[in-house]
């Protein structure tokens, strides 16, 4: 299959089932009319993030008269065929809407995103007020092409109560792979089927292997070209399996979402996984911690992240809708501890850095903690389709049925042989 026809298909390997997991539903919906200019805006929030959105959305329609955003939920599971639908000119398209940071290439690269550089200047959105780390992730080849609105990086969840009947402090949480790895020991009693880190061979590990990988200094993609069998990637992946067969910290054969039963059962001590898991352990009643993700590698902290961005498409010109697209991002920057509910940080630093009532969460505050250090995927058109043969390999090499070298020099082989097509 030709590139071309890879644009934008449905949703990457890395974000499908992770944004999913933050915003599944089959409802769509829209925000309430008004009068002034009006903007169309698309977002794929159609889980428990999207009436925090709607609340934003609505507030902004109530505080001003000149401009009224028209909110319309798209279900995630169709946001890009519909995005591209729009793109195509077989569907109107919208004048604001949310891209994933991972995606953000597959468009800029096709000239179908708006260059916001003018628009940022005209209407006095500042760079200055976000994260670095999200205001970078929207900038390709000296061109800003979004606004962040949140990072969502992979985070640690481990249960108290586990870890006081192990003996372990519930205020102190691993941070380095020997912490990590004696206090998975310890939380795990093999005779009770309740284990100290219930090793994932699925989803998240989309999050979870990269994490390592950046973590060791390597990089998933070097001089165009994937570098999975790096020595940094072989020895992620092996951790990784060491964790099950060598250390017998996890049951073996996990299969999907195992690890979130069984920490729901009480029976899987630290998990790592997304922001957007907080309202299902609130609604377990989990006696649960939230914490940075350790560093499991061998050579620095990192995180690997996802985000939400706002984009404006190319062919929207009308100076009054970008002009009112600016006035409500700006007020979205001030006005999004509603989203942080969510379980988000916001790439805001009025919210992340300034905020008392943010800085007083529990989960929140530890999600902004990564923002520094979190890292995104490769600065490459399709990495979704480029990186489903790695996680397909690194899926085999955690089922014990491929060595960790062998399943990532295959991962390449395939991952080549998909870029020359």
């Amino acid at each position: 299959m030709k590139k071309r026809k890879w644009l934008g298909l449905a949703m990457t390997a890395v974000l499908a089932v992770g944004s999913l997991a933050a915003c599944s539903s089959k409802d769509s919906s829209s925000s309430d009319g008004g009068k002034g200019t009006k903007i169309t805006y698309w977002a794929p929030f159609s889980g428990a993030d999207g009436p925090r959105m709607k609340n934003i959305v609505n507030s902004y329609n109530k505080s001003q008269s000149k401009y009224n955003v028209d909110l319309q939920i798209v279900p995630q599971n169709d946001y890009y065929k519909t995005v591209d639908l729009a793109f195509s000119g077989q569907k109107n398209a919208p004048d604001l809407m949310i891209m994933h940071t991972d995606q953000l290439t597959n468009y800029a690269e096709k000239n179908l995103l708006k260059d916001m550089s003018d628009t940022i200047k005209k209407n006095g959105v500042k760079e200055s007020d976000y994260s670095p780390t999200a205001w970078g992730a929207g900038s390709i080849k000296g061109k800003q092409y979004s606004i962040p609105l949140d990072i969502h990086p992979l985070i640690m969840y481990y249960n108290k109560d586990m870890f006081k009947a192990a003996g372990l402090d519930p205020n102190k949480p691993p941070t380095n792979r020997e912490e990590f790895v004696a206090d998975a020991k310890k939380l795990t009693n093999e005779s009770k089927k309740q284990y100290g880190f219930v090793v994932p061979t699925l989803w998240p590990n989309q999050f979870i292997f990269p994490t390592v990988f950046f973590q060791n200094g390597g990089e998933l993609m070097k001089d165009g070209k994937p570098n999975y069998n790096s020595p940094e990637g072989v020895e992620a992946l092996t951790f990784l399996s060491d964790l099950v067969k060598k250390d017998k910290v996890s049951p073996a054969n996990v299969q999907q979402d195992g690890e979130v039963t069984l920490f729901l059962q009480g029976k899987n001590a630290m998990q790592l996984n997304g922001p957007w898991m907080m309202e299902q352990w609130d609604k377990a009643g989990i006696n649960y911690g939230v914490a940075p993700v350790p560093q499991l590698g061998t050579k620095q902290q990192a995180v690997y992240a996802n985000g939400h961005n706002f984009v404006i498409p190319a062919s929207v010109t009308d100076s009054k809708k970008l002009a009112g697209i600016s006035d409500f991002l700006k007020y979205v920057a001030d006005n999004t501890m509603e989203w942080a509910k969510s379980g988000q940080a916001p790439a805001s630093k009025a919210i992340y850095e300034q905020n008392a009532d943010f800085k007083k969460m529990v989960q929140q505050p530890q999600v902004a903690k990564e923002f520094d250090y979190a890292k995104f995927a490769p600065r490459v058109a399709n990495w979704g389709q480029i990186s489903e043969p790695l996680f397909s390999e690194v899926n085999l090499a955690l089922l014990g049925k491929k060595d960790p070298k062998k399943a990532l020099d295959d991962a390449n082989k395939k991952a080549e042989q998909l870029m020359q097509k």
